[in-house]
């Protein structure tokens, strides 16, 4: 598979998984995530099965999930998106980078920034 078609896919396999896992579809990540999948951010946890119990009792599982954006080059993909509760209306900025292999995820790490005042970013964050 050439370089832009592999990203192609992958870029296709993050976006449908993103998709189904807003929508609320936790047992998405069961078919996404390698059983020796590795977590990159502080304090959660590494393999599947650990990572997707700790995911489905985070927040983020509640929470809705606007994707702004989502880049892929290779055998990675980052999404770009807005995550908002109700207890957090401007919610948080985040950007999750995905290493593919085989078509399911293998490696993950991410960004999250608080969203301020509109006041504070004229431009917007997204």
């Amino acid at each position: 598979m050439s370089e832009d078609s592999k990203a192609t896919h992958n870029k296709r396999l993050v976006i449908d998984g993103f998709r189904r896992f807003a929508a609320g579809d936790v047992e998405v990540l069961r078919t996404l995530l390698r059983e020796d999948f590795v977590e990159h951010s502080p304090d959660n946890p590494s393999g599947r099965e650990a990572f997707m119990a700790f995911i489905a009792r985070a927040p983020v599982a509640r929470a809705r999930l606007d994707l702004k954006r989502v880049v892929a080059d290779d055998d990675h993909v980052v999404t770009h998106y807005h995550m908002t509760t109700d207890d957090d209306p401007r919610g948080v900025a985040v950007v999750d980078i995905w290493r593919m292999v085989d078509g399911r995820i293998a490696e993950h790490w991410d960004v999250l920034q608080p969203v301020p005042d509109a006041a504070r970013t004229p431009h917007g964050m997204f």
